[in-house]
C-alpha cells in the first residue's frame, strides 16, 4: 500500500507553481503582468508596452525608456467542485470547494545599457497549482492536498539591430517545490515533499513591419528537473529519498500589434505549449530502480488563441478588452482529481491611468468560463466517477514607473 501511495503522490512532483490555483490550461500561469490582463494577454509578444516584456518577449526591451520598474499582483478567486460517486463505496462527501483565494506577485526591471542594448531581470511564476479537498471526501485515496510552486528568475538582454528589427535572449533559473497528500489507509494520511532547481532559456524577435504594425515571436525552452523528496505517513518518514524526472514544457508565441489610428490599437496572439512532455512518469529510488511500474499520463500539446483591443480615451486613460480560448492538454480518459483541467474561455476588461509623466497604474479583470470536466479515475482499487464545475475570477493591478 505504501508503494502505491508513493506512485500517486510523487507523480505530481512534475508540476509546479507560485500560486494557489491553476488558471491557464494544464498547470501553466500566463498571468505575468497586470497591463496585459485587460486584453486577455493578446499580443503580448508584440506589444512591448512595459518591462514585463522580459517574460513575453525580451526583444521588446528596446522599445522601453532608459530605466523602468514594474510591480504587479493578481488576486485569484477560484471555485472547483466535484459531484459524483466512487466504486466501491468508501463513504465521505464530495470534497467541498477545492479552490480558494490566492495572491500572486511578479516584478521586472529593465534599463538601457547603450543606445542599442538593453538589460533586464524578471521574477515570476510560470507554472502553478493548488487544490485541497476535505480530508474525508470520497476521492481521498486519489488526492487531498496538492500544493506545487515554481519561482523563476530571468535575467535578459535585447539588441536593437536597426529601425525595424530587435532580438532578445534570457536565462532562467527555476526553483520547483511540491507538497502532496492523500489517504494511505484508515486513519492514515500520506504526504510527499520534494524540490529541485533547473535551468532554461528564452529567445525573442520583434519586427516593425510598417509604422502601424508590429510582429513578435518568442520561445521559452523546456526546463528539466529531477525532484528529490521523502514520503511521510502521519508525519513519520517511511521512504527517502524518492526521485522523479520532470520536464516543464516549452512554449512558442506569435503575436501581432496593429495601430488603427491615434485612439484604437488591435492585438492578436497564438501560443503553442509542448505539454506532450508530460507523458510517462517513472518513480525511482536512490539506486535508479523503479519503485512502481511507470505511470502513463498522455497529455497533449495545446494552443491558446487571443484577440484584444485598446482605446485611448484621453491623455490619461486607456481602456482595454480581450477574449481568449485556452485548450486543455488533458484528455478525458487521463483526467485526475489533482488536475481536473478542461478548456476555458477568457473574457477580460482593463483600464490604464497615467498618474504622472513617469508613472502608470493598470487594473485588469478576467472571468474564465471553464467547461465541465468529466472524470473516471482509478487509483488504489477505487474508481472516482463524476464531473467537475469550475469558476475563476482574476483581478490584477500593476504599477509602472520610469526613472
Amino acid at each position: 500500500m505504501m508503494s502505491r501511495f508513493a506512485c500517486l503522490a510523487v507523480a505530481s512532483l512534475a508540476l509546479g507553481g507560485f500560486a494557489q490555483t491553476v488558471h491557464s490550461a494544464g498547470f501553466g500561469l500566463i498571468e505575468q503582468n497586470g497591463s496585459g490582463m485587460g486584453n486577455a494577454y493578446a499580443g503580448q509578444a508584440a506589444s512591448a508596452q512595459d518591462a514585463s516584456t522580459i517574460f513575453f518577449n525580451p526583444a521588446g526591451m528596446t522599445r522601453l525608456p532608459d530605466r523602468q520598474v514594474v510591480a504587479a499582483g493578481h488576486l485569484f478567486a477560484h471555485q472547483t467542485e466535484f459531484s459524483g460517486t466512487v466504486s466501491p463505496a468508501i463513504g465521505g462527501g464530495n470534497g467541498g470547494d477545492a479552490g480558494g483565494l490566492s495572491l500572486v506577485p511578479n516584478g521586472y526591471f529593465a534599463f538601457r545599457l547603450t543606445p542599442e542594448v538593453h538589460l533586464g531581470i524578471g521574477v515570476f511564476a510560470p507554472f502553478g497549482l493548488k487544490t485541497e479537498y476535505d480530508a474525508t471526501w470520497v476521492g481521498r485515496v486519489h488526492a487531498i492536498e496538492s500544493d506545487l510552486k515554481t519561482i523563476n528568475i530571468n535575467p535578459s538582454i535585447a539588441w536593437k539591430l536597426g529601425e525595424t528589427l530587435s532580438l532578445g535572449a534570457g536565462v532562467s533559473m527555476q526553483y520547483i517545490e511540491a507538497t502532496l497528500s492523500n489517504s494511505a489507509g484508515p486513519g492514515a494520511v500520506g504526504e510527499v515533499k520534494g524540490d529541485d532547481v533547473g535551468w532554461g532559456f528564452n529567445l525573442g524577435a520583434l519586427w516593425q513591419l510598417t509604422p502601424q504594425t508590429r510582429v513578435g515571436l518568442a520561445y521559452r525552452s523546456e526546463i528539466e528537473h529531477e525532484l528529490e523528496g521523502d514520503l511521510r505517513v502521519n508525519g513519520a518518514v517511511v521512504a527517502a529519498p524518492v526521485f522523479a524526472d520532470a520536464t516543464l514544457p516549452d512554449t512558442l508565441a506569435l503575436s501581432l500589434q496593429h495601430t488603427l489610428n491615434e485612439r484604437w490599437e488591435l492585438l492578436a496572439d497564438v501560443t503553442w505549449t509542448g505539454w506532450s512532455d508530460f507523458d510517462v512518469l517513472d518513480i525511482v529510488n536512490a539506486a535508479g530502480a523503479s519503485v512502481v511500474p511507470p505511470v502513463r499520463e498522455n497529455w497533449d500539446d495545446s494552443y491558446r488563441y487571443s484577440l484584444g483591443a485598446n482605446y485611448q480615451l484621453n491623455e490619461r486613460v486607456k481602456l482595454r478588452g480581450g477574449i481568449a480560448f485556452d485548450e486543455t492538454p488533458v484528455s478525458d480518459p487521463f483526467r485526475t482529481a489533482r488536475i481536473p483541467d478542461e478548456d476555458r474561455t477568457w473574457l477580460a476588461l482593463g483600464v490604464q491611468y497615467r498618474l504622472s509623466p513617469a508613472s502608470l497604474i493598470d487594473f485588469g479583470y478576467t472571468h474564465l468560463f471553464v467547461d465541465e470536466a468529466p472524470i473516471n479515475e482509478f487509483r488504489s482499487g477505487v474508481t472516482l466517477s463524476g464531473e467537475y464545475e469550475t469558476v475563476v475570477d482574476i483581478f490584477s493591478v500593476q504599477l509602472t514607473h520610469n526613472f
